[in-house]
């Protein structure tokens, strides 16, 4: 399957072009991209001291474009504007990934390039000898000849028919002029073209966001938004983006960054702005009043990169406030990747019913909850992570100590009292309602995702019923659940210190076993610690909190298995979330999660046919 966006050869892609260019106007083009090799170096003004010496090395220019690009581009505007990037989920260091992954490349003869010739910047005039007039050139170079090329492929917008003939246009008219120069073109070509394409994308969004001046109007965000939603389109595969963000989702980012600019130079927060309305389902906090509510608001939208962290569902923005002792995270829902297993119980009233309870389970605190100046609703919880630090996560599992951390905090889990919670007890229990939850969970993905699991012998929702029905679990008491506890929703060494769980969205009333074997089934477990947590776990928790679980953990076991190979399975059809670590690595350890699946429900995996080598796209 090819990346969103790009073509198998790299040279074009699936956004927006003007239309197509005059045969004799390519013909011109080429022409003068191949003639401007021929200006000898010594008339040129003197290269840049980085620049690369030996004169023939592709690669090593790459290289040197990177750097210079980072420099002049990133670098000066990277404090005021990388935290927008993080929160559209554009990575700040997306070129040079993408320069390491480049192979060797073909020698060729460096030349006079011209990178930035498109159609805003070139008029072709017509007589009796074609000419070209209005040049810009302060992207004018010098180096390897292709990646002018590739400038002037990716900022002239040829339809994607007619980039071949462009091509070999210029082909043509470079042997003519400089041989050596057309080494490789069909290998190296796509490899500027991404270089290109990534550049203009910083570019484009750069320049969007200071088309706004000082103006927070709507008309003027939309249009801002739009430039910036093509862009991201036109390159969210070589971005390594699995979606773009909608319109609307991007015109509220740049209302916050260019709203917190406004309040940063005033130096105090305008009346017109970061007038929130709170949600009444979070009464007013005494250690956390409106007015700090409003102040971190009114910084959220300046967050540096490093303090944006974009996950599968959520937008977290941590901020720190003079008037609070501790940072907090400014807590918002993403629109690109909805979520199809949503939780039961609402992740703020699970946090304030563990706070308002003691219980010793280490998670954040909910301190607001409410709509902004644009509508859109927004929590503030406490950080969790180190201070002056990203989170970091068990994600090849947990230490000896950690492990016995969390089985403490899930025993004090099933001491709270959770009746104030919007929960009913299933009729039918917890087992059987869970099984219930995946059937109808399978009967609703979308047809393609239906077909491929029927490619892969996995079944419909009627034969989960049946399969899972045939097995039965023990009573047990019914506690609150966190409901996810994968590695990433896990904080090592946070405010509190030891392991911190956070992300509580989808909390549940039922089992006490099923929290735990989410968690082993989620996270890289040895046996020995799998045994050290359940030893430990069935020790900690009231007897009837655990009665049976010897015989039962298993089947909830076969439950997630099957749960995964239909959820990733999803992912990879629809290509939801797949930029996110968790959703990647479960994606690449996917044949492991199938056979166990099938396994689980004593089916044969099929194996489904590679496409003939003639059939197949990058």
């Amino acid at each position: 399957m090819a990346s969103p966006g790009t073509r198998s050869d790299g040279l074009a892609e699936t956004c927006p072009a003007d239309k197509p260019v005059d045969s004799v106007a390519v013909g011109v083009l080429a022409r003068f991209l191949a003639q401007l090799t021929l200006v000898r170096k010594e008339a040129l003004p003197a290269l840049p001291a980085e620049w690369s010496r030996n004169e023939r090395d592709s690669r090593g220019y790459l290289d040197t474009l990177v750097r210079h690009a980072k420099r002049r581009m990133s670098d000066p505007n990277w404090t005021a504007i990388g935290g927008l990037f993080a929160v559209l989920g554009v990575p700040g260091d997306r070129l040079v990934r993408f320069a390491e992954q480049v192979p060797a490349m073909s020698r060729r003869p460096y030349g006079l390039l011209l990178t930035n010739l498109g159609r805003d910047t070139v008029t072709i005039l017509e007589g009796p000898k074609l000419s070209m007039a209005g040049l810009d050139w302060t992207s004018a170079s010098y180096g390897d000849p292709l990646h002018g090329l590739a400038g002037h492929l990716v900022r002239m917008r040829y339809p994607q028919d007619q980039v071949d003939e462009v091509v070999q246009a210029w082909a043509r008219e470079m042997r003519r002029t400089r041989p050596l120069a057309v080494s490789g073109l069909d290998r190296d070509l796509p490899h500027y073209v991404g270089f290109e394409r990534i550049h203009a994308v910083y570019d484009d969004v750069i320049r969007a966001a200071k088309s706004l001046g000082t103006s927070v109007e709507d008309g003027r965000l939309l249009a801002a938004a739009g430039e910036i939603s093509a862009a991201l389109e036109c390159a969210a595969g070589l971005l390594g983006m699995s979606e773009v963000p909608p319109e609307k989702e991007i015109a509220d980012a740049l209302f916050r960054w260019q709203a917190a600019r406004l309040v940063r130079a005033a130096e105090r927060v305008p009346d017109s702005l970061f007038r929130w309305r709170s949600d009444d389902r979070v009464p007013e906090r005494d250690d956390f009043p409106p007015h700090m509510v409003r102040s971190a608001l009114a910084v959220e939208g300046v967050a540096p990169a490093d303090r944006v962290f974009r996950g599968t569902a959520h937008l977290n923005t941590v901020v720190h406030l003079e008037c609070f002792p501790d940072p907090v995270v400014v807590r918002r829902e993403t629109a690109a990747a909805p979520r199809r297993e949503q939780g039961l119980l609402p992740e703020h009233a699970v946090l304030q019913v563990i706070e308002q309870s003691g219980a010793q389970v280490r998670a954040p605190r909910i301190l607001a909850l409410g709509y902004d100046d644009r509508e859109r609703h927004f929590a503030i919880h406490t950080y969790e992570g180190p201070v002056g630090q990203a989170p970091r996560h068990p994600v090849d599992g947990l230490l000896p100590a950690e492990a016995d951390e969390l089985v403490d905090d899930l025993a004090a889990l099933a001491q709270v009292d959770h009746a104030a919670l919007p929960s009913d007890e299933p009729a039918e229990g917890f087992y059987c309602w869970l099984t219930e939850r995946l059937a109808a969970f399978v009967d609703d993905l979308p047809t393609e995702t239906l077909l491929a699991a029927r490619e892969r012998g996995l079944p419909n929702g009627d034969v989960l019923r049946w399969a899972l029905g045939r097995y039965e679990v023990s009573k047990r008491t019914s506690v609150l659940l966190h409901g996810d506890l994968n590695p990433w929703n896990l904080v090592r060494a946070g405010r509190q210190g030891g392991l911190t769980i956070i992300d509580w969205e989808m909390g549940m009333i039922g089992d006490p076993l099923y929290d735990l074997v989410r968690h082993l089934h989620l996270t890289p477990t040895r046996t020995e610690m799998r045994v050290r947590m359940f030893d430990r776990w069935s020790r900690r928790l009231p007897a009837e909190c655990v009665v049976g679980w010897e015989q039962d953990w298993r089947v909830y076991r076969y439950i997630e298995q099957i749960r995964s190979a239909y959820v990733d399975l999803d992912r990879m059809t629809t290509g939801a979330a797949l930029s996110t670590p968790n959703v990647r690595r479960a994606v690449d350890a996917y044949e492991m999660t199938l056979s166990a699946a099938t396994g689980s429900l004593g089916l044969r995996k099929r194996v489904v046919p590679k496409a003939p080598a003639s059939l197949k796209v990058s």
